[in-house]
């Protein structure tokens, strides 16, 4: 058996072609088929698909086959992760055999077809219109496929690979089960597959201590590797009186989590531009005539545990109520291609039994458990649909009361009114006050005071979760508990808690669960209002006062780094009064070098910044430590001055001196901050948000190369303006619309990122048909096709 350790981080084939280069009128479709689809869609540029389709069974089958084009490896190789087959497919690696376990164990309890189970009411159990997009995106993938043929695909990532297989509905619902317990028990499944009662763990695995901060953390719920900054403006903050949205989340560059530009259209019932994750058959992020939209990630705890008094000699017993209970077990195999692996999982009433070596231990009197309060999310996909649907912020507002299905995000809007919303409308625990104070252990109460994390007494059947007033389901916050905020200036969020959506109106009062308030803000969200503030002012050196579209966009792209506006030239004047320093390490260095790139620093992380690294990774080795206080009443400017006489920041700029050994450190930002795409880099503008960057780009430092592939950071970014004509503004997909080396659209984009630029909306058929690039077709297959 492999080890498991716990380590918890987290051309066109088959289609009919109705004109090219030409606008082509909205088809007239009739009521559903039972059997066939049809959809047309229409190519813009940067591949950017329009669909329209006459029932949401035909827009899914158009939005399966056009993803299947430009990203099937991604698509197939996901759906291989949520059936449980990596190892088999990708070798018997702990990480792949791990999840397969926890895959394999959903399948086997039916996770996906229970959530399918109720009425199709959108709350209960997906809507009849979801369940037909579902169906038809699976269709329009498998007929991509089945026409082009495995052997044929273009894609070399997976071109002739068995493990590349049609779809199933089943394997939709699936994925979207696991994305919706990305911050719950999918963050812990490390610990979820290694749980075991004392005896087990030392006689089947060997299980490896963990670097347990990742779970534990002081810090705020918002998951590591994604991020996200957005702004909802309203009528005081724009230049025409309409809202305008800024999305900008930062998500991976790779895999699964990648953005899929598209407009998707149902006369009538549907009209939304935007984006997906791939592999998702709705837009989450975007905007319809009327209304637009962002996520972040939110700081509220996803799951809570519950700590468990087990029955002396039997620790797969527990006491509830001063009652035995019995774990449930259940014995799950993979294979692999070192043959089978099993293990057997435990389960609770509370949920599964998860283990973080020296912090949740099971012993033989105390183990712990955890209740994921979206792993019966089946509402998202509902949501999501409804959302593109509403007229303005009022209305999306009741279809989040209605659904409370966003799984791990907040929500921040305007419309064309003039009004903007922000809301951590979120599912959260329903931890109260009351409950806090009641049900977690007098041990326990530091942690949560200090991270939200709530680690709740099971042996009392009183500290269960229970339903709020007016909740979509138990267990949850309900819409009356949650913070949310109407403004028509602005409102904000770069994954910080809720607390200043606006400083001038802070959310407070709130269930610690859902993060902290009243408490010091990351560097970028500061500048994230500042910017805005500036802005209103007309004093950050853009003409004007107020946001266009246009204004917005540079604002976003300013690329400046408030760490450095902060400390920068404290930091030099220290440097050139103590100009050697000693690394963690103990290697004694001469920073005259570094005092001179630093000074000659312009706070930007552009591509022709210089010493832009330097001081990234200064902030990274923990350089920017301040000698003042967080003032509350002054959050958004305090602290602000460097603390000079503390050693560890000399400490931090020897080490960045050291780590950048081989590399100027005066070398421009865009030779060595780099993407790949095939043999040519590309240089990539923004930078760490460690250092108070708005415009997110993680890019891991190779040594003596610089940053040559980014990981992730700004993805899908939108700046668009409601207007009394509709919807217009800018837009991209910084890594570009396909994965595919071989598609036009590979890294088209990544250039136009590169140079600032962007695409425009496109939304009415005067802006499409606007596009000299468009390229119409008509896909359509048969029932037996």
């Amino acid at each position: 058996m492999s080890v498991l350790s716990v380590r918890l981080k987290a051309a066109v084939t088959a289609l009919v072609v109705v004109t090219a280069g030409a606008a082509v009128p909205a088809p007239a479709f009739g009521v559903e088929r039972d059997r066939g689809y049809s959809a047309l869609i229409r190519r813009a540029s940067y591949g950017v698909p329009h669909i329209t389709a006459g029932t949401f069974a035909d827009l899914g089958f158009g939005v399966g086959f056009a993803q299947a084009e430009d990203n099937i490896c991604v698509i197939a190789e996901n759906t291989v992760t949520v059936s449980g087959e990596r190892s088999r497919w990708f070798g018997a690696a702990d990480a792949n055999v791990r999840s397969d376990l926890f895959h394999r164990k959903a399948i086997d309890e039916r996770v996906a077809e229970r959530l399918l189970e109720g009425p199709r009411d959108g709350v209960r159990s997906p809507s009849g219109d979801v369940r037909d997009q579902v169906r038809g995106f699976v269709a329009g993938y498998n007929h991509f496929l089945r026409r082009t043929g495995v052997q044929n695909l273009t894609d070399p990532a997976c071109r002739g690979k068995g493990w590349v297989r049609p779809m199933t509905e089943t394997d939709v619902w699936r994925t979207t089960w696991a994305s919706m317990v990305r911050a719950g028990s999918r963050s812990l499944l490390d610990g979820i597959v290694a749980a075991a009662p004392p005896a087990a763990a030392k006689t089947v695995e060997t299980v490896e201590v963990p670097d347990a901060a990742a779970v534990v953390a002081s810090l705020d719920g918002a998951g590591s590797g994604i991020g996200s900054n957005a702004y909802g403006l309203g009528a005081q903050a724009t230049g025409n009186g309409s809202g305008m949205v800024l999305a900008n989340p930062h998500f991976p560059w790779q895999g699964s989590e990648r953005f899929y530009r598209m407009h998707l259209r149902v006369p009538g019932r549907y009209d939304v531009e935007g984006a997906s994750l791939i592999g998702d058959p709705i837009i989450e992020i975007g905007h319809n005539r009327t209304l637009a939209w962002s996520h972040t990630v939110s700081t509220a705890r996803r799951f809570v545990w519950y700590r468990l008094s087990l029955v002396p000699g039997d620790p797969t017993s527990y006491y509830v109520d001063g009652v035995p209970e019995r774990m449930r077990s259940r014995a799950v195999t993979v294979e692999t291609g070192a043959g089978p692996v099993s293990r057997t999982f435990y389960d609770t009433r509370y949920g599964p039994m998860v283990v973080v070596p020296g912090t949740f231990d099971w012993t033989a009197a105390t183990a712990y458990a955890i209740t994921d309060v979206n792993a019966t999310n089946n509402r998202a996909l509902d949501g999501w649909l409804r959302m593109g649907q509403a007229r303005d912020v009022r209305q999306l507002k009741a279809v989040l009361d209605r659904h409370q299905f966003l799984p791990w995000v907040n929500v921040i809007a305007a419309d064309a009114r003039g009004e903007a919303l922000y809301g951590d409308h979120s599912v959260v625990p329903r931890v109260t006050a009351d409950l806090a104070a009641a049900c977690i252990p007098a041990s326990f109460q530091p942690l949560y005071a200090a991270g939200g994390q709530a680690v709740l007494d099971g042996s009392r059947s009183d500290c269960a979760l229970t339903r709020a007033p007016g909740a979509a389901v138990p267990g949850i916050l309900g819409p009356s508990e949650l913070p949310v905020r109407f403004r028509d200036d602005y409102v904000t969020n770069s994954n910080d808690s809720h607390w200043l959506a606006n400083p001038a109106a802070p959310l407070e009062g709130f269930p610690r669960i859902l993060g902290r308030e009243r408490a010091q803000r990351s560097l970028r969200t500061r500048l994230g209002i500042d910017q805005v503030e500036q802005r209103l002012a007309g004093t950050d050196g853009l003409p004007g006062r107020g946001f266009t579209t246009a204004r917005l966009w540079d604002v976003t792209f300013g690329n400046r780094v408030y760490g450095a506006e902060l400390v920068r030239d404290d930091l030099v004047a220290l440097c050139r009064r103590q100009p050697t320093a000693t690394t963690t390490n103990g290697v004694t260095l001469d920073l005259t070098a570094a005092c001179d790139a630093l000074a000659g620093f312009n706070l930007r992380v552009d591509l022709d910044s210089r010493g832009a690294h330097l001081f990234t990774e200064f902030a990274l080795a923990g350089g920017i430590r301040f000698a003042d206080a967080f003032v509350v009443t002054d959050a958004v400017r305090t602290p602000r001055r460097l603390d000079t006489d503390n050693p560890g920041v000399r400490t931090a700029l020897a080490d960045a001196v050291q780590k950048l050994d081989g590399i100027p450190l005066d070398a421009a930002w865009g030779d060595i901050h780099t993407d790949s795409r095939g043999d040519r880099r590309i240089p990539i503008h923004g930078g760490r948000g460690e250092a108070g960057v708005f415009n997110v780009i993680t890019n891991a430092l190779v040594p003596g190369v610089g940053y040559p592939q980014v990981t992730h950071g700004s993805s899908f970014v939108m700046a668009v303006e409601l207007g009394p004509h509709g919807p217009s503004g800018r837009q991209i997909l910084t890594y570009s619309q396909s994965t595919n080396p071989n598609s036009p659209w590979y890294a088209d984009q990544t250039l136009l990122y590169s140079g600032k630029g962007w695409d425009t909306v496109k939304y009415t058929e005067e802006q499409i048909t606007a596009d000299p690039n468009l390229r119409t077709y008509r896909i359509t297959a048969t029932g037996g096709d």
